[in-house]
């Protein structure tokens, strides 16, 4: 059973700039050139795509929410955006680039998404990423295990995420035909914003999934019994620290007459 995120774009925005911010870092991995076709996938509300841009090269994004798609309309109404889901998503335009930040372990058939990403590049072309890895918020996903577990409720039947090692998924890159340049599987600690109410912003953005079926108030019984469970060890100096552990890849999709270690999909 997988339940699909309900997003909200303006609590996005709002409390969970955070997404985008340390995005920022990433664009140093991709180097985007002047006159670079780019691909964002997994936009969200675009302002990653914003950054991208401004050295010059030509930035598209997609994203499954269209609430997110909206918004990135909105804000900025000179790219290209575009409702779509990355397993099964397909274009004419031969990317020079692919980049993805906080999307990928959304999107639960990752060899459907490597393969997505494969035929949207260009031969030699690059794809940069980063996502949840492994152990990502793990003492929050034990917390909402065992409150859910007495309600009769699995929290991993229902939950939306991918969390790959890394040798499984460069593994997946490697076997698409991909050549992996970098991997780094690291933790990143991560502030909420708003002191007392940092985890409920979060619990209220990315766990839908796991509150399918709940009342408004059963909800929120839910959120105030993890946040018991989780103060003593993420709730510092009146701050919530998320346990945040993230992959990050550069890739590279091998030339055509690159047959040194096969091919994936073409």
């Amino acid at each position: 059973m997988i339940q699909t995120n309900q997003w909200n774009a303006g609590l996005y925005d709002g409390k969970m700039n955070f997404v985008s911010e340390y995005g920022k870092g990433l664009v140093d991995w991709l180097q985007p050139a002047p006159g670079e076709s780019i691909l964002d996938l997994g936009c969200g509300t675009g302002d990653l795509c914003a950054q991208l841009s401004l050295s010059g090269a030509n930035v598209a994004g997609i994203d499954f929410s269209a609430a997110m798609i909206e918004a990135a309309r909105h804000k900025y109404p000179p790219f290209a955006f575009e409702v779509a889901d990355a397993h099964t998503y397909r274009t004419d335009i031969c990317y020079d680039a692919v980049f993805s930040n906080a999307a990928l372990h959304w999107m639960k058939r990752p060899a459907e998404v490597v393969e997505t990403i494969w035929l949207a590049l260009a031969p030699g072309g690059r794809f940069v990423a980063e996502f949840g890895g492994h152990g990502n918020c793990g003492q929050i996903t034990k917390a909402l295990r065992t409150i859910l577990a007495q309600k009769g409720i699995s929290a991993d039947e229902r939950s939306p995420w991918y969390f790959p090692s890394i040798g499984e998924y460069t593994t997946l890159l490697e076997k698409q035909g991909f050549h992996v340049v970098l991997a780094s599987h690291f933790d990143r600690p991560t502030v909420m914003a708003d002191g007392e109410l940092g985890l409920s912003h979060w619990l209220n953005s990315f766990c839908s999934p796991f509150f399918a079926g709940l009342s408004a108030d059963e909800i929120q019984q839910v959120c105030r019994e993890v946040t018991g469970l989780l103060r003593p060890a993420l709730f510092q100096d009146g701050q919530w620290v998320l346990d945040y552990k993230r992959i990050r890849v550069l890739a590279h999709k091998k030339p055509e007459n690159d047959t040194l270690h096969g091919g994936g999909a073409q």
